[in-house]
């Protein structure tokens, strides 16, 4: 019996939630589909990009010049298709009603204060990130307000540092660092439970995995019981935006795939409205 909970922790953590929305507020910043957290159950409608064009873009040079538009090589389309499948049912039937009864147990302003901690902790992937990119002053304000919520924030429940500084923060990532180096997408990848990520960005996530204080936690179970409690905790306050994205889309693989580029170029790219914080007020 304890290995069985042990195995369903370590599927459950590793499930950037939402799993199929491609992390929709990851605290890594893959796509996010922003907005202030809603209560468990509301559901927003999302606008989905319907271009299926798209051509290569293996490691270009000057990747500022590139449309917004989804525009990346899908060569594993075929094993991308089946993984979002799987992905889908991860997270209807495994994810999704225990985010729910999560919701239905745990009070709004717990679950708030339990991801602003989160975002808390991984301060380093930012702070490091917005250095790797130049980015001074962003790395200075960082630094201000992982400070100013570890102290006041009573470890970083609270947001003080936004909520009454007004410290504006950004999500930043090492996928990120590398577009800003003139690194393209590379070829689009659907991974198991993971979601939606791009050659690029797989290599990304790995190096900030290195710089993640969560995963140098000790026991492991601790670790990885974390990375489920933020997983969990996290998906909560997007119950019902997959669903209704699913059922806004044509062909929800495309739309995603879509949606996913386009946002990850705009990040690269510091466009107006792409950065948003995951703790924003709300």
């Amino acid at each position: 019996m304890k290995s069985y909970w042990v195995l369903s922790i370590l599927i459950l953590t590793l499930i950037s939630g939402p799993v199929v929305a491609g992390n929709i507020a990851d605290h890594t910043g893959q796509i996010v589909f922003s907005g202030a957290d809603r209560e468990a159950g509301a559901a927003d409608q999302i606008d989905t990009a319907q271009d299926d064009g798209f051509e290569a873009d293996i490691f270009q040079e000057d990747q500022a010049k590139q449309s917004t538009h989804a525009m990346v090589a899908d060569p594993l389309e075929g094993f991308n298709r089946a993984v979002f499948v799987f992905n889908d049912k991860i997270y209807m039937y495994g994810l999704r009603p225990i985010a729910k009864g999560y919701a239905w147990v745990v009070p709004t302003f717990a679950r708030r204060g339990v991801k602003n901690f989160f975002n808390n902790l991984v301060f380093p992937i930012r702070f490091v990130n917005d250095l790797l990119q130049g980015k001074g002053e962003a790395a200075g304000m960082e630094f201000s307000a992982f400070f100013i919520n570890t102290t006041l924030g009573f470890g970083g429940l609270n947001d003080f540092a936004q909520k009454y500084v007004g410290i504006p923060l950004q999500d930043e990532d090492f996928g990120q660092t590398l577009g800003s180096y003139g690194i393209g997408n590379g070829f689009y990848l659907m991974l198991p439970v993971l979601g939606p990520s791009s050659l690029r960005d797989a290599v990304g996530r790995a190096g900030d995995s290195l710089i993640n204080p969560i995963n140098y936690v000790q026991p492991w179970e601790l670790s990885w019981g974390g990375r489920g409690l933020e997983t969990v905790n996290g998906a909560s306050f997007h119950i019902g935006e997959y669903e209704a994205f699913k059922k806004a889309s044509i062909d929800p693989y495309t739309a995603m795939r879509n949606a996913y580029i386009q946002n990850r170029n705009a990040l690269v790219n510091d466009l107006t409205g792409a950065q948003t914080l995951k703790n924003s007020k709300e």
